[in-house]
């Protein structure tokens, strides 16, 4: 159920499901970086993975 929420969490804001996953470490500035340069989809989907990979 966690993840689930944390995958809604990643489509409307891709750092946030990253932050909840993994909190500081490198895999949120890259989702955060990734976000803010504009590519909202590829934030997307490395957010997901980050919460499936776990």
């Amino acid at each position: 159920m966690a993840d689930l929420i944390q995958i809604v969490c990643s489509i409307f804001l891709p750092p946030l499901g990253v932050f909840l996953q993994v909190r500081l470490s490198n895999d949120f500035w890259i989702n955060l970086l990734l976000t803010i340069l504009g590519f909202y989809i590829l934030g997307i989907i490395h957010a997901v993975w980050v919460i499936a990979k776990k």
